[in-house]
């Protein structure tokens, strides 16, 4: 009777643990919002990417390839947004990336430095130093203006720090829209980073303790090209 009390609480953990994961599933562009992985890479499940050396850490389990998957034209200077299929449940901050394909997006597995961030969503903290993060369904980026037209991946990460490195490991759920970028300008983002490699083991915000004298807080990977 113990041993299956105990099963049974184990698999009870496992179930919690799995529904507090997310995948972003939707693209809003346009005004319209897409149907399910319509622009996005298909993600296999909720699990997230914890290997900061893998490929994954681009677009996903099986994201290298954008067959089968649609690409949404999105003016510069405009907004998208995307959905999760459940609210973000773990602390963490939530970053946006764009990298140029070198023909079609579809065809762009994500490799080489021409990675850029055009976004970040920290906590804020209120007077006595309390933090608040964004855990919401819905979040919306605006495309640079003058980002050079052309076919982009559009990434979007939110990075769980909720169990404290090393005694956890920080989770990174993705995922990538496939956007044709139209009436684009002239201007040139960087810094321009590689993925992996972006994110080390030694960065502030990734081995952060958000439990003991959580103060202040610097998103990991590179600043923020505003365009």
């Amino acid at each position: 009777m113990k041993f299956l009390c105990s099963l049974g609480l184990t698999v009870g953990l496992l179930a919690n643990l799995a529904q507090s994961h997310y995948i972003f599933q939707y693209l809003t562009a346009n005004g319209a919002k897409g149907s399910l992985f319509q622009n996005i890479r298909t993600v296999p499940n909720n699990s997230p990417v914890t290997d900061l050396a893998s490929n994954d850490l681009r677009c996903n389990v099986n994201g290298a390839s954008g067959s089968g998957v649609s690409t949404v034209s999105v003016k510069a200077g405009s907004t998208v947004t995307m959905d999760l299929d459940i609210a973000v449940y773990h602390q963490g901050p939530l970053s946006w990336y764009m990298a140029k394909a070198p023909s079609t997006a579809a065809a762009y597995d994500g490799s080489g430095t021409s990675w850029f961030k055009i976004k970040d969503v920290g906590p804020t903290f209120d007077s006595s130093g309390n933090a608040a993060w964004s855990l919401t369904t819905t979040y919306s980026v605006t495309i640079p203006a003058s980002v050079p037209t052309g076919e982009y991946l559009l990434r979007v990460q939110q990075l769980a720090i909720h169990n404290p490195y090393p005694a956890g490991i920080p989770q990174f759920y993705i995922s990538c829209a496939q956007i044709s970028v139209t009436g684009g300008g002239s201007g040139s983002p960087k810094p321009l980073v590689a993925i992996p490699g972006a994110f080390k083991a030694t960065d502030p915000g990734y081995v952060v303790n958000i439990y003991n004298n959580f103060k202040n807080y610097t998103v990991p990977g590179p600043a923020v090209w505003t365009g």
